[in-house]
């Protein structure tokens, strides 16, 4: 039988198993500490598969390493964006007041542990040489901070502190706070992430708007262009054609797109390769005149311009042709060459005319020369024959009268004969087909053949003698009724020039600043 033990080896049993208890407590203790601070960690880091707010998330890592630090103090600083100064974004407890607070590198705890970029431990905070200078810190006691360091930067400094100075901070409370530093890195790393996706979709977003708006203006233009416009991928397919280019040639765009468009006349092929060649060179084709056939076979007349359209790399994707229907111009053009070789051949027959008035009037020149040496050769006898000339003077005064009744009777059967024989066939010829000219020619004819015939013109002639011919012209036709524009357009001149006439005509028959009608009183002459 064994011996019993004695008693102070039981006194000594029960006080190992007493430590031994109070060892499985600190244990038990230190086991719900760290399976408490692990069971943290893993709902934050599941917290980071789905928060997207940063601040928030840096809130709860906060919150998280507090409690099972023991503590309701803490804050975390951020690094600005010009890395010169970190500001405090989050902060609970003591430090909910210090949000915003920035501080440099070595100014208090945040300034001291990012300059330092190992964890730092103070255990009285009012006796640190480093703390800042706020009475408003005064009450912070033991504090530790950790860097947030992300490779050889460092982001940010998460820290814990307590303002009861009995209360310190463990090697197990600073290992937990870096597994939480570890965490708010990676909220920052997610963060600025998220913000660069965010940031690119919104770019990707303003991107596409502006492309769609472009595309929408772009496509506007092109609906509403008047001209033709087809648009070519590098094959010569028709990729795109604006209703003008459908209307122009009377082809839809299910018969147009995805196809070669055969719209080219045989005989303007090879100077079209031509064009399509300096094209795909690089040049620009700019109305360029060619011709293009219509689904009827109608053949137009076209000035075409064509240009490349290049891809974000530059390479070309396609090409833009704009046609232009010339065929009216080119028919007006036509027509103003006809016009204009007639008009030429009219100034050849005035001029011819002119060029014999003048071999007309140098010959009377030359023979008035001849008839001044006649005279003063006979002057001599003119004047020993004066008593006979006196005699023969009266003669010649009855001879002079009866000239004046002949010159009268000639200038009535003159003005009978073109009344009955000319202007009939003139009025036929003036309500025909005559092109602008030619009417206002005839018209011109026509008012002419009026005032050399007319008595009023032989009144003007003696009475208003001091006018110029044209003068003479104008005041004819104001006579006969004649707007300002219609005496512009038969003499060809312009209604400036013809106010012009009217006024020197009224100066000079003594009605200027008088209140009395200019072809009244050009008809009360020809009474």
């Amino acid at each position: 039988m064994a011996d019993k033990p004695s008693y102070d080896e039981l006194v000594l049993q029960n006080k190992a198993l007493k430590l031994e208890s109070r060892r499985l407590k600190v244990a038990e203790v230190a086991f719900n500490r760290q399976n408490a601070s692990l069971k943290a960690l893993h709902e934050i880091s599941l917290g980071l598969i789905d928060e997207l707010d940063k601040e928030e998330l840096l809130e709860n890592i906060l919150e998280r390493a507090a409690s099972i630090s023991g503590t309701a103090h803490g804050f975390i600083y951020l690094l600005e964006p010009d890395r010169k100064q970190m500001q405090m974004k989050v902060g609970m407890g003591f430090f909910k007041g210090q949000l915003g607070r920035l501080v440099v590198p070595g100014e208090g705890m945040g300034g001291y542990a990012w300059q330092a970029e190992i964890p730092v431990v103070v255990d009285d905070y009012q006796l640190w040489t480093k703390r800042i200078p706020d009475k408003v810190l005064d009450g912070l006691r033991s504090i530790v901070g950790i860097p947030l360091k992300n490779e050889n930067t460092v982001l940010g400094v998460i820290a814990l502190a307590h303002v009861d100075q009995k209360k310190r901070f463990s090697s197990e409370d600073i290992i937990t706070l870096q597994r939480f530093a570890a965490l708010a890195l990676i909220a920052l790393e997610k963060a600025r992430l998220y913000a660069d996706v965010l940031h690119e979709l919104a770019e990707r977003k303003r991107t596409e708007a502006i492309l769609r708006e472009s595309e929408n203006r772009y496509r506007t233009f092109l609906e509403s262009s008047p001209d033709p416009i087809v648009v070519y991928d590098m094959h010569g397919v028709a990729t795109y054609v604006n209703p003008a280019f459908e209307q122009t040639f009377n082809l839809s765009r299910e018969e147009l797109l995805g196809k070669q468009i055969d719209f080219v006349p045989a005989e303007n092929v090879p100077e079209t390769k031509i064009a399509i060649q300096k094209m795909l060179s690089g040049q620009k084709i700019h109305l360029f005149e060619t011709r293009r056939s219509t689904k009827e076979g109608k053949t137009l007349d076209v000035q075409l311009s064509s240009t490349l359209y290049l891809d974000g790399n530059g390479l070309p994707l396609g090409n833009i042709v704009t046609l232009r229907d010339i065929s009216g111009q080119k028919l007006v053009e036509k027509e103003l060459e006809k016009h204009r070789d007639h008009l030429e051949e009219l100034v050849a027959e005035r001029t011819a005319e002119l060029a014999e008035a003048n071999s007309q009037l140098e010959q009377e020149v030359e023979e008035r020369k001849r008839a001044e040496k006649s005279l003063k050769k006979r002057e001599k006898e003119l004047q020993a024959q004066s008593h006979h000339l006196e005699e023969v003077n009266t003669a010649l005064r009855v001879l002079l009268k009866q000239r004046d009744d002949d010159k009268k009777e000639l200038g009535k059967a003159v003005s009978q004969n073109v009344q009955e024989l000319v202007s009939p066939y003139l009025e036929r010829i003036l309500k025909g087909r005559l092109s602008t000219q030619q009417k206002t020619l005839a018209q011109i004819l026509a008012t002419n053949l009026n005032s050399i015939v007319s008595p009023f013109a032989e009144k003007l002639t003696s009475s208003l003698a001091h006018l110029t011919p044209v003068e003479i012209r104008v005041a004819s036709l104001v006579k006969e009724g004649k707007t300002n524009k219609e005496i512009a357009e038969i003499l060809l001149v312009s209604k400036n020039t013809v106010l012009f006439h009217r006024h020197n005509i009224r100066t000079k028959l003594g009605l200027k600043n008088k209140k009395v009608n200019l072809r009244s009183h050009l008809l009360t002459l020809a009474e």
